[in-house]
């Protein structure tokens, strides 16, 4: 059951709003409401934004 509502969500999401786009908003609202400091807002904008991105161009490479 869990993993059909996390299906749902993840569809709903990528419609809406692009994964980088939602990492960095969450990293971006963990740094102003939480205890994240920014070296770690870095961090994980970074890691998230960077391995996504080579995610997206094996996926085109293998389109083509």
């Amino acid at each position: 059951m869990v993993a059909i509502f996390r299906h749902g969500l993840d569809k709903f999401l990528e419609k809406v709003i692009s994964r980088k786009l939602l990492v960095w908003l969450t990293a971006t609202g963990l740094l102003a409401f939480s205890d994240l400091t920014s070296a770690d807002w870095v961090l994980i904008s970074a890691i998230y934004i960077g391995g996504q991105s080579v995610v997206d161009i094996v996926a085109k490479l293998k389109q083509s």
